[in-house]
């Protein structure tokens, strides 16, 4: 029994030195703010001032004490500094926290939020009272973060009582998949969580998720949900679905692609709603599949000397549609020369939004020096590996024969010597044998 209540207490203390550290691992972010410059009406272009930023963060809130042992550097300034406190830690993930003394930085930038309700159709009912609350009267911020290596992007909504340095994490949306690369036909999760502080009154009041496609200009609704009436909104995506139960119970909000197919390639956005406030990150997703290789014509028919023979490489079934054709000959001695790139065409789209693109090439035996043939390979190199297909060319009617083919010759004389010995001796005693006769039957 006291074995079990020591190693309880062991269990304890470990603990509480581990959340101890936990707390102290959150980084302190250097970030720019950004905001209008005063005095400038709409438009287009609004002209942008930004100015170097501070955050301390903490999972605790600060106090004066703690406040006091935090020293700012003198180049920054003092209105620029913030003490943020994180309950969930959201900011004090690895990616954003790099190794002391590491020139890598994490992106950070700090922007001013105005609360508002949403016009979208699925968000419309959080805000169905045309009041605003008192709990919207303070300073809001808007932080964009992006981790070390593409392994974070974060996008949190702080509030700030007015005048104050001292803001406080209230919604927080992240992906730990940034960027995702999938192969043609797979299934696809583009992560998305949120979290919303408990202690906020906008806590349990209803949230609503959004998944937005964007791709050169052009975006469509991939699917929204609105939580506080529980139903989807109608959209013409088909294939995409969340986890409803995940959504409730952790804040997963990951978008599941069922099939992966070329059109999916672009950015999506994941946008959560909440009472006034909203959220979102971006992640960026690219369907990759690598070339299929044919040659043509198959088998390569017999090549004599001075004929020229024409080849063609069909690369078939790729995405994206950038892609390095060549050639390369491989003799019958190992010996292995480029041939170069040949005549390539243009682009092809099929229906499924794959490309073949494919290159002609001149097979000429005297100018090439080819010899006596060998393999003949086209290379495809693309986002999605390299890809090889060879065809073994013969070349017949070559001058100088190789040391193999010269024994083959000397193989056959000698047989064809042989057999013209062995009917040569035949007929001669089948000859000798009849005259004997004749001269023992005159006789």
């Amino acid at each position: 029994m006291s074995d079990t209540s020591t190693i309880y207490k062991i269990s304890i203390i470990a603990f509480t030195l581990f959340c101890s550290a936990s707390g102290s691992a959150c980084p302190v972010l250097e970030c720019w703010f950004v905001q209008e410059k005063p005095g400038h009406g709409g438009g287009f272009s609004v002209p942008m001032s930004q100015e170097k930023s501070l955050m301390f963060i903490r999972t605790e809130a600060y106090s004066e004490e703690s406040i006091s042992e935090v020293h700012p550097p003198a180049d920054i300034s003092p209105s620029r500094i913030y003490y943020v406190t994180d309950p969930a830690g959201t900011f004090c993930s690895a990616p954003l926290n790099p190794p002391k003394g590491s020139v890598n930085k994490p992106k950070c930038e700090i922007n001013p939020f105005v609360p508002h309700a949403s016009m979208v159709s699925w968000a419309s009912a959080l805000t169905d009272s045309a009041q605003s609350p008192v709990y919207l009267q303070a300073d809001w911020f808007s932080v964009a973060t992006q981790g070390l290596d593409e392994q974070l992007t974060l996008s949190n909504i702080m509030r700030a009582p007015s005048a104050s340095k001292e803001p406080k994490v209230i919604l927080s949306v992240s992906s730990k998949t940034p960027v995702v690369r999938s192969r043609l036909g797979e299934p696809v999760l583009l992560d998305c969580g949120f979290w919303i502080d408990p202690s906020s009154p906008v806590h349990g009041s209803g949230f609503s998720i959004e998944w937005r496609y964007q791709f050169r200009g052009e975006g469509r609704l991939v699917l929204a949900y609105d939580g506080k009436s529980d139903r989807f909104a109608e959209t013409s995506e088909t294939g995409a679905d969340i986890d409803i139960t995940g959504l409730y119970e952790t804040g997963n909000a990951s978008l599941i692609l069922e099939e992966s197919q070329v059109r999916h390639s672009g950015t999506y956005i994941c946008t959560v709603y909440l009472p006034h406030l909203l959220a979102q990150v971006a992640i960026d997703l690219e369907i990759v599949e690598p070339p299929s290789l044919s040659i043509y014509p198959s088998p390569l028919p017999l090549l004599v000397p001075g004929q020229v023979l024409v080849v063609q490489c069909e690369a078939s079934g790729f995405a994206p549609h950038t892609l390095d054709l060549s050639w390369e000959f491989k003799s019958v001695d190992g010996t292995s020369r480029s041939l170069g790139q040949g005549s390539v065409t243009g682009h092809r789209q099929a229906s499924d939004g794959t490309f073949s693109q494919s290159s002609r090439l001149e097979l000429d035996s005297g100018k090439l020096r080819l010899g006596r043939g060998g393999d003949v390979t086209c290379i495809a190199k693309h986002d999605g590996g390299t890809r090889q297909a060879s065809a073994t060319l013969n070349v017949i009617g070559v001058s100088a024969p190789s040391i193999e083919d010269s024994m083959a010759m000397v193989a056959v004389a000698l047989v064809l010597y042989g057999m013209i010995k062995f009917l040569s001796w035949t007929f001669s005693s089948s000859d000798s044998s009849d005259t004997d006769l004749k001269d023992k039957k005159e006789k």
